[in-house]
């Protein structure tokens, strides 16, 4: 489940809202332990995972860092050949 949350910081454009969000919702279900959670729990639920996307957000925005800001294109592409490694899916491309 963990594996959805994405590396945010220090890329260019900077990480959207919507991406913080998926990240904060993969770190609540993981902690919970619920993929979605009972009507019981809905508030509370959905209340953590605005709290843990504020917290994300003004981590995000109060990091600093001297490095270069990484291409998302470029580490899209080393993930997909990671994954075909690991997952013997390289599709006759040699990986």
């Amino acid at each position: 489940m963990c594996r959805s949350i994405k590396t945010l910081h220090n890329f260019k454009p900077p990480a959207t809202a919507d991406e913080i969000r998926a990240s904060s919702l993969q770190f609540v279900r993981k902690l919970s332990g619920f993929t979605t959670p009972s009507k019981a729990n809905e508030a509370v639920f959905a209340r953590a995972v605005d709290e843990v996307a504020h917290a994300a957000r003004a981590l995000l925005d109060r990091l600093v860092t001297n490095a270069p800001p990484r291409d998302r294109e470029i580490e899209a592409s080393k993930a997909r050949v990671k994954a075909a490694v690991r997952f013997g899916t390289a599709g006759g491309r040699g990986v």
